[in-house]
């Protein structure tokens, strides 16, 4: 039987610890709260009661976060482990991002457990020899913030879809990440959240 998985996207829930909910890896699973906490650079722990649902947290966890292959429990035990995926540096200029906004809040949130460029690590794909970047946008703009001039990636599936939105984010002046806006958190509702929904309705 699969759980009910939802993913927490705010910042202040007492029910999560405030560096898992800054790592966006506070979830509810059937209404129980759990925690995975990314403690390294391909690793994480998994707490919570719903232990016969870490399976399938752990899937939809690494749906957003592929690099990490490593999965442990509270007690150090390893729950299950993937092949390690290969990342490589990248400067922020070669990036393509498929996003044209930033939340200021999540970007704050962000910018508490970025201090090296290694702490930035996001999936892209390659299209006209540039990399697309399909994920970690908010990450890249921290780097940016923290003087970066590289940071890490690994290859992984994309599709028409971020091929799409790339092309939209190049139709606004968006070629790498310092052009990304930065928005209040309820602007980025309406701008980016609602222009997904639209957008997303157009696509073949």
């Amino acid at each position: 039987m699969e759980a009910e998985i939802q993913r927490i996207n705010e910042y202040n829930d007492p029910r999560f610890s405030p560096a898992v909910l800054r790592q966006h890896g506070a979830f509810l699973v059937n209404g129980v709260p759990c925690e995975v906490e990314v403690t390294g650079p391909d690793c994480a722990v998994v707490r919570g009661e719903a232990r016969e649902f870490y399976p399938q947290l752990i899937e939809d966890f690494r749906f957003y976060a592929e690099h990490i292959s490593r999965f442990y429990d509270a007690k150090g035990n390893l729950l299950a482990g993937f092949p390690p995926v290969e990342r490589f540096p990248v400067k922020l200029s070669d990036i393509q991002p498929s996003q044209f906004y930033v939340d200021k809040d999540k970007l704050a949130a962000v910018r508490s457990f970025i201090t090296e460029p290694e702490d930035v690590v996001i999936p892209v794909m390659v299209q006209d020899g540039r990399y697309v970047s399909l994920d970690g946008h908010t990450r890249l703009a921290a780097a940016l913030d923290a003087g970066f001039h590289q940071v890490f990636a690994f290859l992984t599936k994309g599709g028409d879809c971020i091929l799409a939105f790339a092309g939209e984010a190049r139709k606004r002046g968006v070629y790498d990440p310092s052009g990304l806006k930065r928005v209040s958190h309820e602007e980025y509702q309406t701008v980016w959240n609602q222009f997904c929904d639209d957008f997303l309705k157009q696509l073949p």
